[in-house]
């Protein structure tokens, strides 16, 4: 099994916009909108290989002073082995697998043993 290692990050905002052009601004660089869903997204730029995020608003997007940003971590070999395995560590299951266009894989949210919001991520 290899390292496990972040694949996808998410900061829930409220006001996109607003929160958009405070990113570019800290990042001197601009983040592309994107739809998937009901939700909202501005995507970080990243390289191939690279640990990837964005800016997340719509209504099943956590709040953020409740939940926080939502940290992704890579589950392998599938999304469903790697609940199968939170699951059995006492994890609850709080989003359920949802399947990303294209070749974007998919994912699910769990809350884990100690009340965090975890994402889980996987190519199939």
């Amino acid at each position: 099994m290899s390292k496990p290692f972040i694949a996808w990050f998410e900061i829930p905002v409220r006001q996109l916009d607003r929160a958009q052009a405070f990113y570019e601004t800290l990042l001197a660089t601009p983040l592309r909108r994107q739809q998937i869903g009901d939700n909202e997204l501005a995507l970080f730029p990243y390289a191939d290989g690279a640990t990837g995020g964005c800016l997340l608003s719509g209504p099943k997007a956590p709040a953020p002073a409740t939940d926080g940003a939502v940290v992704y971590l890579s589950v392998q070999p599938t999304l469903d082995a790697g609940l199968r395995r939170a699951l059995e560590a006492g994890a609850a299951v709080i989003v359920e697998p949802v399947t990303l266009p294209g070749d974007m894989g998919c994912y699910a949210h769990i809350r884990d043993c100690e009340g965090n919001r975890i994402g889980l991520h996987a190519d199939r």
